[in-house]
């Protein structure tokens, strides 16, 4: 239990962190803000795929007998899970204390307001993974929610400058940046617990919580990156944090 409150809290605090450096950047261009956001998303793919979906074949063809196409089926209904969530999860509008008339001027803080319920959609499928990745350590459990907790940092340090840039209140933005920290911390015990019913079940949970967090890279903090004209800079960012996070992955075992 000790270990599933300190992935909990790293990942928490992680957020929290990095929404206090963004307290100091005024303006961040976006050559930085797409090679940071790159950085994440090589982070992610290492994650979801050394930490989450290799151990998860291994565990099951290995060991439990399963079928591949069983953990693929996983892997899949995991995406579709977030694809499914992009469309039900309502914007975030109300929460900023603007009025509507200026969210209706404001371009630009819609567009900001998009790309933060986007960061919010998969903070609670992040937390799941972390949480079904402790419930059983062999499966690289600290890999999973270390690799989390590095691109929460600098996630958290890009919620927070756009925000404040686009009108919302610097308190009101730290809450919000709070709350979806917080969504982390229930998903580590919501995972931590499905995780710990059935030691059968955990390796399709863990290619579940791998295939989210390969639609998440894919479907959101990739394109962002290669928006602005900075895609080169972002991929070599992206093959830097992938190998960050299998480094350590290295030193750790």
């Amino acid at each position: 239990m000790t270990q599933v409150w300190i992935s909990a809290a790293g990942l928490c605090g992680a957020t929290v962190i990095g929404s206090v450096i963004g307290f100091f950047i005024k303006e961040l261009p976006h050559k930085w803000n797409d090679m940071i956001l790159g950085y994440c998303a090589g982070i992610m793919l290492a994650a979801s795929t050394l930490g989450l979906i290799v151990p998860a074949f291994e565990m099951g063809m290995s060991e439990m007998g399963m079928s591949w196409w069983v953990i693929s089926l996983g892997m899949m209904a995991g995406a579709l899970f977030l694809n499914v969530l992009d469309y039900v999860t309502p914007h975030l509008h109300h929460i900023t204390g603007l009025g509507e008339t200026e969210h209706h001027h404001n371009a630009k803080l819609n567009n900001v307001l998009l790309f933060v319920m986007a960061i919010a959609i998969h903070k609670l499928p992040e937390g799941i993974a972390a949480g079904v990745s402790m419930s059983d350590f062999d499966s690289g459990g600290w890999t999973v929610s270390l690799g989390i907790a590095l691109q929460n940092v600098p996630e958290g340090m890009v919620i927070i400058a756009p925000l404040i840039m686009a009108g919302v209140k610097p308190l009101r933005t730290f809450v919000i940046s709070m709350g979806i920290g917080l969504l982390e911390v229930v998903g580590v015990w919501i995972g931590f617990a499905l995780g710990a019913v059935s030691e059968v079940l955990l390796p399709v949970m863990l290619s579940f919580a791998g295939g989210a967090m390969l639609y998440v890279t894919s479907d959101e903090m990739i394109p962002e990156t290669h928006a602005h004209g900075y895609q080169k800079q972002a991929t070599y960012a992206l093959l830097l944090g992938f190998l960050t996070l299998l480094l350590i992955e290295k030193c750790i075992e």
